[in-house]
């Protein structure tokens, strides 16, 4: 999120329970990973947002997910179509940013 600081740029960073080590909320050391003022942490203890996204058993849990929307997409009951989505987040971040880069620059020309 640092290289658009000045652009118009939301996050939702959503914890949810996976791993053994997750059936906590995220500690504060966790949280302190994301500093940007723009993102909201949510901790989704029963991953409502995994289920909204296709989770229907153990081996199709959403995580290290990321989903770009352009601004004014709007949930109703479930999430709409992402213009750009990949995982694990660690190998997709390339191509997040490029669909960021993109989202900002569809809608400063509208």
């Amino acid at each position: 999120m640092q290289e658009f600081a000045d652009k118009p740029l939301r996050a939702l960073v959503v914890w949810e329970p996976v791993l053994a080590a997750d059936w906590f909320s995220p500690s504060t050391t966790t949280l302190g990973r994301i500093v940007d003022t723009r993102a909201a942490q949510f901790w989704d203890k029963g991953r409502l947002i995994s289920r909204s996204l296709g989770e229907h058993d153990a081996n199709s849990i959403v995580w290290d997910y990321i989903a770009v929307y352009p601004a004014g997409a709007v949930w109703q009951d479930r999430p709409p179509e992402a213009p750009y989505h990949g995982s694990p987040v660690i190998k997709v971040t390339e191509a997040a940013r490029a669909a960021i880069a993109k989202a900002l620059a569809d809608h400063r020309g509208k």
